[in-house]
């Protein structure tokens, strides 16, 4: 069995060092990470699969990243667990399956086969940001990128566009069980839209 405690402290290092930028201070993509690795587990419950591959490809999916660009941060990430994982004196086969799951977690709209560790783990960092995190998201992404002009009937703008947006990414969704949570959140969020409608204006 794998350590999970050093596992998270290296993807916790990882995540601090890799200098991937972001529009947006309160975004933390230890953070992300660690609640992807939540839902892949609730996935994995409903789904089934292998849980350590599914486990250690959503902890590991997000480690590297390249600040010219050139080189897909799924790339990068699957190399740097290929090499924690053999130091960590793993299984090669596991290894194998976990970076090929790390090295395609961003192709959402591909039609290929994917294994069911792969479509858990593409749908649990599908779902992050989604819903009541992404109405929070929108409300202080408003905050920061208008300051004093942020108001909430402007964060109101911004959580309807962003729904419309969202609305047909549920078709990304790989697994039946992600596609009703997809939709479940989307429902949330409409709803949520249609209340504060009432209370604005």
């Amino acid at each position: 069995m794998m350590n999970y405690t050093t596992i998270i402290e290296f993807v916790k290092e990882q995540t601090q060092k890799n200098n991937r930028p972001s529009k947006y201070p309160f975004r933390d993509r230890f953070e992300h990470t660690m609640r992807v690795y939540r839902w892949a587990i609730k996935l994995q419950n409903k789904m089934g699969g292998d849980i350590e591959v599914i486990s250690l490809a959503a902890l590991l999916h997000d480690i590297g990243w390249d600040e010219s660009g050139e080189v897909p941060h799924g790339e990068i990430s699957a190399q740097m667990a290929a090499d924690f994982l053999v130091e960590m004196d793993y299984d090669p086969q596991k290894i194998g399956r976990v970076c090929e799951i790390i090295r395609r977690h961003e192709d959402q709209d591909t039609q290929d086969e994917l294994s069911l560790e792969c479509q858990i783990v593409m749908d649990a960092d599908l779902l992050d940001e989604l819903g009541a995190v992404g109405i929070l998201w929108d409300a202080m992404a408003t905050a920061v990128t208008m300051g004093d002009e942020a108001t909430y009937k402007r964060a109101y703008s911004r959580i309807r566009q962003y729904f419309k947006i969202n609305t047909p990414k549920r078709s990304r969704a790989k697994t039946p069980e992600g596609k009703r949570e997809y939709q479940r959140r989307m429902d949330f969020v409409q709803s949520f839209i249609a209340e504060l409608e009432k209370e604005l204006f």
